[in-house]
């Protein structure tokens, strides 16, 4: 017995790559590459703020390169 690939998905309406073959659910905002690519040039100077700082105080520099981590955490969601 043969079945091909509408009968199997004929309830939950995707297509042979997974995506939906309506347009009935509102769509994925997408996300703002200028604000995008800003975050990341400020999460890079700060990297580099901290590792100039290795030298001098491992203290601050650990500190330094933590918000960079949260810069780039922000920089995801922007």
């Amino acid at each position: 017995m043969t079945v091909n690939f509408k009968t199997i998905n004929k309830e939950n309406n995707m297509t042979r790559t997974g995506g939906l073959m309506s347009d009935s659910r509102s769509k994925q905002q997408l996300p703002d590459a200028r604000k995008h690519q800003q975050i990341s040039f400020v999460k890079s100077g700060i990297r580099i703020l901290g590792y100039i700082c290795i030298p001098f105080s491992l203290v601050w520099a650990a500190a330094i390169l933590i918000i960079s981590e949260v810069v780039g955490v922000i920089e995801e969601l922007v």
